[in-house]
């Protein structure tokens, strides 16, 4: 297949060029070389690669800045969303949108499945989930995938962030009532491969298995890595951000599963391999 993937020069998008590539004619675009917030142009860069599949990965992914800039989250998220779907539908490409666990507000306290009633309480999670809207108004063929709580070995995030901070500090204070799961870029990159082999449409929570807080993933990190440092588990009120999170938003990979993809590994062991890359 021919795949085209929008924002490839992000954490996620380094590793679906690594791993689509092994079996797919892959075509790429970044931020520079594709404004997806300028339909005209998104539109004209689609149609002259022609895909059988848009992996979009492309977003404003900063979500305490969301809320200090809305308009830029809504233009880049939503309606830069709609632009690829609309692209899409002139060519009649599938759609992969890579969707996040903050379009639930976590107060089911229980695993969220693909059909569980969307609540985003940040406006990163709206963005989000209006571009999941924008998808489902245009398109019959998209794969919406929901992840949670990204890393890898091409971008800055809470692993590298928590060793960084310990290089420098004895104490850390980390969030202990947010639970969530940890989900290596790899792993998901693997899964959307084997997700697009099939015409099997709709919404997919995909994750690392297991689940944990932030301190519990911080305990992890430390621990792997031989680190001795005091670790405080605080509240959330005791760590106050711009934007609010869901305290509870584990993903049950419940369509995954029904489709006969097997189960991915834990969270804890993905980590142990990413680690080991450091």
């Amino acid at each position: 297949m021919k795949v085209l993937i929008i924002g490839s020069e992000g954490m996620l998008g380094h590793d679906l060029v690594d791993i689509l590539s092994c079996e797919n004619e892959v075509k790429t675009t970044t931020i520079d070389t594709l404004d997806i917030t300028n339909i005209d142009k998104t539109i004209e860069i689609v149609k002259e690669i022609n895909p059988d599949v848009v992996v979009h990965t492309a977003a404003f992914t900063d979500v305490d800045g969301s809320e200090a800039n809305p308009d830029l989250a809504y233009k880049v998220n939503a309606l830069g969303t709609r632009n690829v779907a609309v692209a899409c539908k002139e060519t009649d490409s599938a759609m992969v949108y890579i969707c996040t666990d903050y379009v639930f507000d976590g107060l089911k306290g229980t695993s969220y499945y693909e059909y569980d009633q969307t609540n985003p309480l940040s406006v990163y999670g709206k963005t989000k989930h209006i571009g999941e809207v924008f998808i489902r108004d245009n398109l019959n063929k998209f794969y919406i995938v929901r992840s949670s709580w990204l890393y890898g070995i091409h971008g800055p995030n809470f692993i590298t962030t928590m060793l960084n901070l310990a290089e420098n500090n004895k104490q850390i204070s980390v969030v202990n009532d947010q639970i969530g799961s940890p989900t290596y870029t790899v792993d998901l990159s693997k899964a959307i491969a084997k997700l697009i082999k099939k015409p099997v449409f709709g919404i997919y929570h995909i994750t690392n298995s297991d689940s944990c807080s932030w301190y519990e993933f911080a305990r992890e990190i430390f621990e792997i890595a031989g680190i001795e440092v005091e670790l405080t588990p605080v509240t959330t009120e005791e760590f106050p951000r711009p934007a609010p999170r869901p305290k509870f938003s584990v993903l049950e990979n419940y369509n995954w599963k029904l489709e006969g993809f097997p189960e991915i590994q834990s969270y804890k062991t993905a980590m142990r391999q990413y680690m080991k890359l450091l």
